[in-house]
């Protein structure tokens, strides 16, 4: 599957905003926004003209960024949420929270949503007691996401729970620290997603 493999950093720095993707980098001296807070390239600090279109775009691109995406995936996520009841732009966060990578990252299993991503991958998360290691699996409520009782030594992992004690974890998510397992309480409702999104921005960009 494509992948971006760039310097993350530069992808904070394009998008004028932190977009957390580098774990603890982000919240030290050294995250990049920090030290140059412009655009990358020789035209980084010119001022450019923000015309509707342009705030569209980058609020897609930023999102799909947050999110670890592609455009494709991305788009396939915006048509069921455009078909789905409710509000669109609801809907496509709610899709976008509801991935296993997303849901490991916000249980504090792993700093980042690469860092979940690649627990993913290798097999270390369990989702009602069976391995599941494609990262865009969606959850339900009732589903019980775990950490493989193989991986709840591995170094990273109780890393990333000393690390993510400076966060919480969502309303509409459920952690057990002590058994390296969280619940899905319910899908996230807008004011439960804390993700500085814009999505009536991507909606409209796509209704064009």
């Amino acid at each position: 599957m494509a992948r971006y493999t760039g310097p993350d950093c530069r992808l904070c720095r394009r998008e004028g905003c932190k977009l957390f993707l580098k774990g603890d980098r982000c919240y030290s001296d050294k995250c990049a926004m920090e030290r140059r807070a412009y655009a990358p390239g020789d035209a980084g600090k010119k001022r450019v003209k923000e015309s509707e279109y342009r705030q569209q775009l980058r609020e897609k691109q930023k999102t799909k960024r947050i999110y670890g995406l592609l455009e494709k995936q991305f788009r396939h996520y915006y048509d069921l949420a455009n078909r789905a009841q409710g509000i669109t732009g609801e809907n496509l966060l709610r899709i976008l929270e509801s991935r296993l990578d997303n849901v490991v990252y916000r249980l504090g299993f792993a700093k980042s949503r690469a860092e979940a991503r690649q627990q993913v991958r290798h097999g270390h998360i369990q989702v009602n007691g069976r391995r599941v290691d494609i990262p865009s699996f969606r959850v339900r409520p009732g589903d019980l996401v775990a950490v493989a009782p193989k991986a709840r030594d591995m170094l990273v992992i109780k890393s990333a729970l000393i690390s993510n004690e400076r966060t919480s974890v969502p309303a509409w998510l459920e952690v057990d620290i002590e058994k390296l397992q969280g619940s899905v309480l319910s899908l996230p409702q807008r004011d439960q997603i804390d993700s500085d999104i814009r999505e009536q921005l991507i909606v409209e960009l796509y209704s064009k």
